[in-house]
């Protein structure tokens, strides 16, 4: 009985997840991977907040059909307690059917929530040369999803990088950017996060 007691408290210590569920953006594409905003947000979580650690599963190139079938086995491996969800940009590049991306993105939003795991959508938005009817739609996709499914938003993760912050591709935020990019997500993250 001794046993018990003393085994309950530990295991309430122990660590809970944060599974970052993306795309290039979020995978540290062209940059030293301990730069990128994921690997400095496990740096600043572990300063903070010591009971979550980080679990970077975010795959270049991913859309959001490939994590629609990769959700629920990353659920079942790694039970976070909050999912930070950054994906349909490589969709919006490919001029994907917006509901297409829409389903997509919903059939993962379902996932985590029957997970019972708190949510953080990071949105996104296209360049002006998709037209403007398409990039509206896109832009919009985000605000609509986190509204349906009481998700926290990021309305757009790469909101204050500045022009000469890109790579040469003028895609991907270069490792300057980064801290940036972790401002972002956390004014968002640290209500989820509790004490």
């Amino acid at each position: 009985m001794l046993f018990v007691a003393l085994w309950l408290p530990c295991s309430a210590q122990a660590a809970q997840n944060i599974l970052v569920f993306g795309d290039s953006l979020s995978a540290g594409y062209g940059i030293a991977r301990d730069a990128s905003w994921v690997s400095l947000l496990q740096q600043e979580l572990q300063q903070t907040h010591p009971q979550y650690r980080v679990v970077n599963a975010s795959i270049s190139g991913e859309t959001a059909s490939g994590g629609r079938q990769r959700i629920q086995r990353a659920l079942q491996q790694h039970r976070p307690a909050i999912v930070i969800l950054e994906l349909g940009a490589n969709d919006g590049l490919r001029g994907a059917n917006i509901s297409d991306i829409r389903s997509n993105l919903t059939a993962i939003l379902r996932q985590i929530s029957k997970a019972n795991s708190k949510v953080l959508l990071l949105g996104m938005q296209l360049p002006p040369n998709y037209g403007i009817d398409y990039t509206a739609k896109f832009k919009a996709l985000y605000p609509q999803l986190a509204q349906r499914y009481h998700a926290a938003l990021v309305p757009f993760l790469l909101d204050g990088v500045a022009p000469e912050q890109f790579q040469a591709d003028n895609l991907h935020p270069n490792a300057e950017a980064q801290p940036q990019l972790l401002h972002n997500v956390l004014r968002k993250l640290r209500p989820l996060l509790g004490k």
